[in-house]
């Protein structure tokens, strides 16, 4: 169906009318460019998202003081809490014995502490100070950039000494070396032994503006011996997230004595699942992003229909001659299609360089990632834009009569 000389003609066709072409190609230029770019926002923030909630461990359970608080029917009010539980080193040392949990890794006490740091009178107040055991830093996926971290015998012994976050760091210390150095916390003197390595931040909490000490010491000299504010459990591994969650909360409603496990007063934050939920509604955004992109292909390929039709008006007595001197149905037909489906080709292909170009720009502080199947997707969209729309000119075209078309002015 499609000849040589038809693709000539065609082409020729394009070239005469240089700047109408151009932009017709534009609206498939743009509709292409938008659906690769905004498909590649969605997947970035999507990574972006993914990768601060696994920045705090994928296989990590957070055991908080209270449970939401439930009305008649056992519904939750968020923000309340129904009972104040004692979350204790007890408890702690109950998660971590394997007989009781055989799919806990480790379970890390937590105190938080709000301190005032200085050094050689510069101050600062870290966004969290943490109490906690030396399995917190595997368990939060922590490494070191200077120095190391505390370890059993300081937890021990009640060392003094605390580490770091880069945050901390560039406040108290600027470009000087902090390890080895002496910080004074709330009036109490604690050595550096460690800088965390540059985690970023996590939503609206900034993971380097953090200092992390021995729980014992803080309970010594900061915050008293009383209750943990949260409890870390690090699962044996991914997998083993949802089985570690059931005996973490069965052994806690046992130890604290809770018959109903609607009115535990603990609960339990599995970190699994909040990456699972934000994966899912992130690919929806993604969807609707592509979606409302494509939108501009559709006007695209209307503009082409509109243009096709505006050419078949203005060669009609071309149309005429053709089909006078032997031309077939088909070869009419074919000859404008071939012209529709050209700029939408042309047009898909320059979209897809704009696409990919503009995919390495920062957008809305979201980095950007391309996902080939947006890429192949937009284009075969486009050539089929252009098939779609251009049939009805093309077939209007092949369908006049010679006689009417020779007689047309």
């Amino acid at each position: 169906m499609f000849s040589t000389e038809s693709l000539r003609i065609a082409v020729s066709g394009l070239i005469a009318n240089r700047l109408r072409s151009a932009l017709t190609m534009l609206g498939i230029l743009i509709g292409v460019g938008a659906v690769i770019i905004l498909v590649a926002v969605g997947n970035g923030s999507s990574r972006t998202v993914q990768k601060r909630i696994e920045s705090l461990g994928t296989n990590t359970l957070t055991v908080f003081r209270g449970s939401f608080g439930r009305g008649r029917g056992g519904r939750a009010f968020v923000g309340t809490q129904s009972r104040q539980s004692q979350l204790s080193l007890g408890d702690v040392t109950a998660l971590q014995n394997k007989a009781n949990a055989p799919d806990v890794a480790s379970a890390s006490p937590v105190v938080n502490a709000t301190v005032t740091a200085t050094y050689q009178g510069a101050s600062y107040s870290p966004q969290a100070f943490v109490g906690t055991a030396p399995t917190y830093f595997t368990a939060r996926a922590f490494t070191v950039a200077e120095g190391r971290f505390f370890d059993q015998s300081d937890y021990d012994s009640r060392a003094r000494v605390v580490v770091l976050g880069q945050t901390v760091v560039g406040q108290l210390f600027g470009t000087q070396d902090p390890v080895g150095a002496t910080v004074q916390v709330n009036g109490v003197n604690f050595a550096v032994i460690g800088v965390t390595a540059k985690k970023g931040s996590n939503g609206p909490q900034d993971q380097d503006d953090v200092a992390l000490a021995p729980l014992t010491t803080v309970q010594d000299h900061l915050t008293g011996v009383g209750s943990l504010n949260q409890i870390l459990v690090q699962a044996a591994s991914r997998k083993q997230t949802t089985a570690a969650q059931d005996e973490v909360t069965s052994l806690l409603l046992a130890r604290h004595r809770i018959a109903d496990p609607t009115q535990a007063d603990f609960s339990v934050l599995n970190q699994a699942t909040l990456l699972q939920t934000s994966a899912a509604t992130n690919r929806v955004f993604t969807v609707l992003l592509g979606a409302v992109a494509a939108i501009s292909l559709l006007v695209g390929g209307i503009g082409v229909m509109n243009i096709m039709l505006v050419t078949v008006t203005e060669r009609t007595r071309e149309i005429g001659i053709r089909k006078a001197i032997g031309a077939r149905r088909r070869d009419i037909l074919s000859q404008f299609l071939i012209e529709a489906v050209l700029l939408c080709v042309a047009g898909g292909v320059a979209g897809v360089g704009a696409g990919l170009a503009g995919s390495h720009f920062k957008i809305v502080g979201v980095h950007p990632a391309v996902v080939p199947y947006s890429v192949a997707l937009a284009f075969g969209v486009a050539v089929a834009v252009g098939l779609f729309f251009g049939i009805y000119p093309a077939n209007r075209a092949a369908s006049l009569r010679p006689i009417d078309a020779l007689r047309y002015e």
